[in-house]
């Protein structure tokens, strides 16, 4: 099928203007890699951010720089893990934690959760660049004994302009939540929409495809995709390979290609 048209020009660099354009791409994982619809649809915690929505600013106290997208949301470790300490990067994007622990993780991809706390785009162009050309891939880093493979899922996306993003973003949060728990979910990032087109990108880093699969029938993963069905005018999935070759440290990205090495 062909893909959705992702090229128009761009006039100035995609910064954050409302919260419309986040959705869970693992609750996408077996559905059709493009969807154009035209019909019309009609801060949670006192503690912490709720890592789903999109950060608001009053009129008189606005960002003192554009949020060119927000922090990846990596999942808890299993209880019996010492959570590792987040880096203290030089824009202050520090990585976020779901509530729910992951119930468990090969030492692979442990080496990999921690190499991922520095996980970032490197062009404020990533709902238009290639997957591999849109985030800090190269500065990945992990022991030269681990050889292993992870399944990542990109999805694009365009919100239905003035639809309701409540619902979504509740829905959303259930399904991440309920993908961390069924196991096997790394880390979730997504971006903020362009502010001329509405696209935007976001992405899951699963321990294997398989994971990816057991989650998708469950309740909270099919109530995410019913609402996202009339939320988007248009979305795009794809798929990938995150992959480490024995000997050296760093990680490449590879389509999907429907065979597996692990």
């Amino acid at each position: 099928m062909a893909a959705v048209d992702i090229s128009p020009s761009i006039s100035q660099p995609h910064v954050f203007h409302h919260p419309t354009d986040i959705i869970h791409p693992a609750n996408l994982d077996d559905a059709p890699l493009k969807v154009d619809t035209t019909t019309t649809p009609a801060e949670s915690s006192a503690t912490r951010r709720d890592p789903h929505i999109l950060p608001t600013f009053p009129p008189d106290a606005p960002p003192s720089s554009p949020i060119l997208y927000l922090p990846p949301i990596l999942s808890l470790l299993p209880p019996e893990y010492v959570q590792p300490l987040s880096p203290s990067p030089s824009d202050g994007l520090a990585p976020l934690s779901t509530d729910s622990h992951l119930p468990s993780i090969d030492e692979a991809s442990l080496a990999l959760h921690r190499a991922l706390h520095h996980f970032r785009p490197v062009t404020s162009e990533y709902a238009y660049v290639p997957y591999a050309s849109a985030f800090n891939w190269h500065e990945l880093e992990l022991p030269e004994s681990i050889e292993f493979e992870w399944y990542c899922v990109m999805f694009r996306s365009r919100r239905r302009e003035g639809s309701d993003s409540g619902p979504l973003y509740e829905a959303d949060r259930k399904a991440h939540e309920e993908a961390v728990q069924n196991g096997g979910l790394l880390l979730y990032w997504y971006g903020t929409p362009h502010p001329d087109t509405r696209m935007n990108l976001a992405t899951c880093i699963w321990q294997s495809r398989a994971h990816a699969l057991a989650a998708n029938g469950r309740p909270d993963h099919i109530r995410a995709m019913r609402l996202a069905a009339a939320s988007y005018e248009h979305w795009e999935l794809q798929r990938y390979w995150l992959r480490k070759v024995k000997g050296e440290k760093g990680v490449t990205i590879h389509s999907y290609d429907g065979t597996s090495r692990t």
